[in-house]
């Protein structure tokens, strides 16, 4: 495959484990300079050190330690990203945690954590990614927001978790709107259930592991780098020049969704005889600009 990101910088929250790790590997290997934000403990430290070995020598990768629930936060890896390498291209919103609880016996704090990471945080990341991209020369860029396949069906055990990926979906197409008259594009991931970090605790549980696994067609759950192996075509050309349109990428095991105001396309991706033809359609709302 052809460098196609050769030359650009990226900048990703969340990112040395899980789908942000693997998203920040698939960019580096492409030929950007990544700039990965994770949380500030001696554990994130750790895992970044990996990256860094597995990434090889002479990646352009450095760390912005950093809590994304802060919003000075997602400011602070812009500015270092465009102090280290110059400028921003891909800004990609990625951090975010997942707790399964009870809906009737939710507590007020879980609620408050988990919107103050995953909505709020992504919110004032992605502003301030936005305010470098239309400053820089020349103008513009691209921006991920990572949301979920729980955005669009739910989940029992995530009532306080599903909104705020519905809310990620909502910032990016109305991001698009916003933003499109500077010439950044704004997209969203939707993956379904990936084994990381995460869930892991989730999984151990054999009840909860049956209900993860149940909800997906093909009965097993995606790995981090398959998931992102299969959609790095999507995934980078939402990165480079192109029609400005809000999309939304999901990927649910053996299913990738786009949409694009136009009818969503349903593909088996599993099927390789199918050459990707679409095998349901229905209408999306997302916007065009």
């Amino acid at each position: 495959m052809t460098s196609i990101l050769a030359g650009k910088v990226a900048a990703i929250t969340g990112a040395v484990t899980g789908i942000g790790r693997a998203i920040a590997l698939e960019y580096l290997r492409q030929g950007a300079a990544v700039a990965v934000n994770h949380y500030p403990d001696s554990k994130s430290d750790s895992q970044f050190e990996s990256m860094k070995r597995e990434a090889g020598a002479g990646a352009k990768l450095i760390a912005v330690p950093g809590d994304i629930a802060k919003p000075e936060t997602g400011t602070d890896l812009v500015s270092k990203t465009v102090s280290e390498f110059g400028r921003l291209d891909v800004f990609v919103s990625n951090a975010g945690v997942c707790q399964f609880a009870e809906f009737l016996s939710l507590s007020p704090e879980l609620l408050k954590s988990t919107v103050s990471i995953n909505l709020e945080g992504a919110f004032f990341a992605v502003q301030a990614a936005a305010r470098q991209m239309k400053e820089q020369s020349p103008q513009g860029g691209s921006i991920i927001g990572v949301s979920s396949i729980s955005a669009l069906v739910g989940g029992a055990g995530q009532t306080h978790y599903t909104p705020t990926k519905a809310g990620i979906l909502s910032l990016m197409q109305s991001c698009a709107c916003a933003l499109g008259p500077y010439n950044i594009r704004c997209n969203a991931l939707l993956p379904g259930t990936i084994r990381t970090q995460l869930n892991d605790e989730d999984l151990a549980d054999p009840d909860k592991k049956e209900y993860m696994e149940g909800r997906i067609p093909l009965r097993r759950l995606g790995q981090p780098h398959v998931c992102m192996s299969k959609m790095t075509k999507d995934i980078l050309l939402t990165t480079c020049s192109g029609p400005r349109w809000a999309r939304s990428i999901s990927c649910f095991k053996s299913f990738i969704i786009r949409c694009k105001c136009a009818p969503t396309e349903v593909y088996d991706t599993q099927d390789s005889h199918t050459n990707h033809s679409p095998v349901h359609r229905y209408w999306s709302t997302v916007a065009l600009l």
